[in-house]
């Protein structure tokens, strides 16, 4: 059975998950990889989403204030044994219901390039690419990506 945990950046489930992630962007990111770890730290996030089939955790995702408007999505990781599931989409509609619910009008996020299923998820989930912001202008390997929310 497949379960959405809300949660927090305590929580040692997402903490497993993000140091995969981490490992995972590793080795994609290479030397850039120290750049975008700067602005991911699990610090204080108070909406956080664990994914877990039959109590295994295989996916996250966190939600946290961009602008009065806004929430960023940061964090979304799938465990790669788990990947082609759907549940990242799971966890992204959490996360936007969430968002939703507590007044926010939109989400926006980055991602790396290279990350092509990431960047198809948020494609097939309604997002639009937008002009790069913030820490992220001018940086080549980066695309930024705005839904509004229903």
């Amino acid at each position: 059975m497949i379960t959405l945990t809300r949660t927090d950046s305590s929580n040692p489930d997402f903490v497993a998950l993000v140091k995969l992630l981490d490992d995972y962007l590793a080795e994609k990111d290479g030397r850039e990889h120290d750049f975008y770890n700067q602005f991911n730290t699990i610090v204080k996030l108070n909406n956080v989403v664990v994914c877990s089939e039959n109590g295994v955790p295989l996916a996250c995702g966190a939600i946290k204030e961009f602008d009065q408007d806004s929430m960023e999505v940061k964090r979304m990781f799938t465990k790669l044994d788990s990947r082609g599931k759907g549940l990242a989409s799971r966890v992204l509609s959490e996360l936007e219901q969430w968002a939703a619910e507590l007044g926010y009008k939109d989400c926006v996020l980055e991602t790396g390039k290279r990350q092509l299923e990431a960047v198809a998820l948020y494609k097939k989930k309604g997002y639009s690419i937008i002009p790069n912001y913030a820490q992220y202008i001018g940086i080549e390997n980066s695309v930024c990506f705005r839904k509004v929310l229903k």
